[in-house]
């Protein structure tokens, strides 16, 4: 648009012009100062390049331009106007993760992302080659505003269970449908294992095959004990019969024909006493002589810090810190949360780093947290504590209890995950900018401790599971 000056005074005068409101970056003015002289009259172009994202919000947006007078600075004029921003849709889904792997059942999330400037209103569907799979996905409708994303439930049941085999991959296709448009289709696998693996039921069949062949040789050899003992007790029966000459001098005696075992001593109380105290094996298995036996010990809990390769997963935004871009990031570069991604390919890996092994409150340890890929640590602007809000940046790690605000401490919730604290800060928790989890690329803020809010983070091993 074009814009006419007129100088009205008396006097030369050149005029600055400067762009103000929402859409002042996206506004350039061709040229920037104009040179007048007393009654005549100047034109400068106003031009608009709103982007392609979801900051160009659609509809009217308003736009002024400031006019100061170099000669006469006091008298500034702000001429007004309204720029209308036509809407565009941009849907992009996602499958987290592409691959699930079940018996029964799998369950993959699709995150839905509005990179638009108008809200969108969509459907989910399943569906797969050879109708192997049924599919239940919470919520089947999505409303999503611009720049927001929808994480969608989705349960995969195979409609047949493999009983014995080998897996099976089930390729399918979830499609977010949207009125007027072609819908948008994300393929994934579902890997159906089988109930039991092929080398059991060979084993199974063996092993009952030799049970029967038992149970016939059993049958057919069966040992005759009962007639054999009562033939030996005959014999010996026969055997022990005195003769009708012998004389009861010559007959055996009670004690020679069965002898009777002797009962053992008491041992002395001095005897009993070295034996304990010596140690027989078998007592010092159950205890040390006849007391209670020794509980074993309990296994320590390994504490979460200090770790390595981790990813920080917010539990309401379901989310990962981040760093822009999968390059390395900058000095004073902000710190986000975008979709998980496990591998290395993304710079979400995080190191936590122990400082001080009993620094923090209660004796917590105080550690940094540092990114694999670029080695800065999370830190906050400048030295000493921060206000609530405060994006958090990344910068050379300088982790001191004195000169900077870069040590954390983690306090476990309730729910099994944590507040990861920041030391020099109040002890205020890392959160999300924005409510109910912030959206894609939402910046890491600091922001007051709360169980109903985004400040509790899970702390994973990615190689773990």
């Amino acid at each position: 648009m074009r814009l006419r000056v007129r100088n009205t005074g008396d006097v030369v005068d050149e005029y600055r012009f400067e762009p103000v409101g929402d859409v002042a970056p996206w506004t350039t003015v061709e040229p920037q100062t104009l040179r007048l002289y007393p009654g005549t009259t100047g034109t400068v172009e106003l031009t608009f390049a709103p982007p392609r994202t979801p900051d160009a919000t659609a509809g009217p947006n308003p736009y002024a331009v400031r006019i100061v007078p170099t000669e006469h600075p006091d008298a500034v004029t702000v001429p007004e106007g309204n720029l209308t921003i036509t809407s565009f849709t941009e849907v992009r889904a996602e499958l987290v993760p592409p691959t699930v792997k079940g018996r029964f059942r799998g369950r993959p999330r699709l995150a839905v992302d509005n990179l638009g400037n108008t809200k969108v209103t969509a459907s989910v569907a399943g569906s797969d080659t050879g109708d192997h799979l049924s599919y239940e996905v919470r919520p089947g409708n999505v409303q999503i505003e611009p720049g927001r994303a929808a994480f969608v439930e989705t349960t995969l049941k195979p409609k047949q269970i493999i009983w014995f085999g080998s897996k099976e991959e089930r390729p399918y296709t979830l499609a977010v449908r949207r009125s007027g448009v072609d819908p948008t289709e994300v393929e994934g696998t579902y890997v159906q294992r089988g109930f039991l693996p092929r080398w059991l039921a060979t084993f199974f069949g063996i092993f009952v095959a030799l049970a029967i062949a038992f149970v016939m040789i059993w049958i057919a050899y069966k040992p005759q004990v009962r007639s054999s003992a009562t033939e030996q007790t005959q014999q010996a029966g026969a055997a022990l019969a005195p003769s009708p000459s012998a004389t009861p001098e010559t007959l055996p005696s009670s004690a020679e024909s069965a002898p009777v075992e002797q009962p053992q001593a008491d041992l002395p109380a001095t005897q009993e006493s070295k034996d304990d105290g010596g140690g027989d094996k078998q007592d010092e298995d159950k205890g040390g002589g006849g007391g209670e036996p020794k509980k074993p010990d309990k296994p320590a809990v390994k504490p979460v810090v200090p770790a390595r390769n981790i990813l920080l997963r917010n539990t309401t935004s379901h989310m990962c810190a981040e760093l822009p871009g999968r390059e390395k990031g900058e000095l004073d570069g902000p710190v986000q949360q975008a979709v998980c991604d496990d591998t290395d390919g993304d710079n979400q890996i995080w190191d936590l780093e122990v400082k001080y092994e009993k620094g923090g409150p209660g004796g917590a340890a105080l550690f940094q947290i540092r990114n694999i890929k670029d080695k800065y640590c999370m830190d906050l602007p400048n030295h000493g504590a921060a206000a609530v809000g405060t994006p958090v940046t990344e910068f050379t790690c300088d982790s001191t209890t004195a000169n900077d605000n870069q040590l954390w401490w983690v306090d476990k919730q309730e729910s099994g995950a944590y507040w990861i604290r920041n030391f020099s800060s109040n002890q205020k928790c890392l959160g999300v900018e924005g409510a109910n989890g912030g959206a894609l690329f939402s910046k890491m803020v600091l922001d007051n401790c709360s169980n109903v809010g985004d400040q509790e983070w899970d702390i994973i091993h990615p190689k773990k599971g």
